[in-house]
């Protein structure tokens, strides 16, 4: 039971140590978008992230009234994008038309970004994952909210040397095709090794294939300013304000999701 002192503590973390709640992210699997026809992929990806993540927002926002923390942004992950167009993109201007399709329906629902516009190819690249590796420059000059990643090693299996040659060079494309606004293209870009089967945060995030249908998750952040803390106390905060908001919204997310 939640005692008067912990009811001070909290609020001496929202008020002085400016405690929030950094992001929920609703992961988002298209597989069942697949298509070969790309204008029939499109609206299957735009119809199913809109039905998915519509109240999103309207929910985090209930959310942060109903435990008085605030919830700083609201993102979407999709399954990797190579894994998904594949069948139906055969140019750059194919994956890109994706990317579009991702930024549209990311300004309709309201989120601050959407990723996935990824690729994984620590063992090797197919012809899918050439082309949307390729298209990474056009789609990050073409979107605002959309997020792109590719993995291209493991501990396990290696690096891929030609994915990282590639990559190199999308790099500095992406920073020519953005140079008008600071280059920002590549603050919206990750490169990985190790990356995880299913990653929410941003830039690099995409919802893993092993994954369920949609998953919210509730990244906390707990920023502190103007005073030392020791081990302990670093340490047994973040934990308790874990349990008292993180695993609540997390229910309330998938209770109104």
């Amino acid at each position: 039971m939640i005692n008067l002192y912990e009811v001070t503590e909290t609020n001496k973390m929202i008020e002085e140590e400016n405690l929030d709640v950094r992001t929920i992210t609703l992961g988002i699997s298209l597989l069942d978008c697949i298509d070969s026809d790309l204008d029939r992929l499109n609206e299957k990806i735009y119809n199913k992230i809109y039905e998915a993540a519509k109240d999103l927002v309207k929910t985090g926002e209930e959310i942060s009234r109903e435990f008085g923390i605030p919830i700083v942004n609201k993102r979407i992950s999709v399954t990797p994008i190579a894994l998904i167009g594949g069948a139906a993109c055969h140019t750059i201007e194919d994956f890109a038309s994706i990317a579009k399709t991702l930024d549209k329906v990311a300004h309709e629902v309201g989120v601050n970004f959407l990723g996935g516009y990824s690729a994984l190819v620590s063992k090797g690249m197919t012809p899918a994952d050439e082309l949307l590796i390729r298209s990474i420059p056009l789609a990050l000059s073409t979107t605002e909210r959309v997020c792109s990643s590719v993995n291209l090693g493991s501990t396990k299996t290696g690096i891929n040397m030609d994915a990282v040659k590639l990559m190199g060079e999308m790099v500095r494309e992406t920073a020519e095709y953005t140079k008008e606004d600071d280059s920002l293209g590549c603050a919206k870009l990750v490169v990985f090794c190790n990356a995880p089967d299913d990653n929410p945060f941003m830039a690099g995030a995409f919802h893993g294939v092993t994954e369920a249908e949609t998953r919210p998750f509730p990244v906390r952040s707990l920023q502190r300013r103007g005073r030392r803390q020791d081990h302990q106390c670093r340490c047994q905060r973040p934990r308790r304000c874990k349990d008292r908001t993180g695993k609540g919204a997390r229910r309330e997310l998938r209770g109104s999701l």
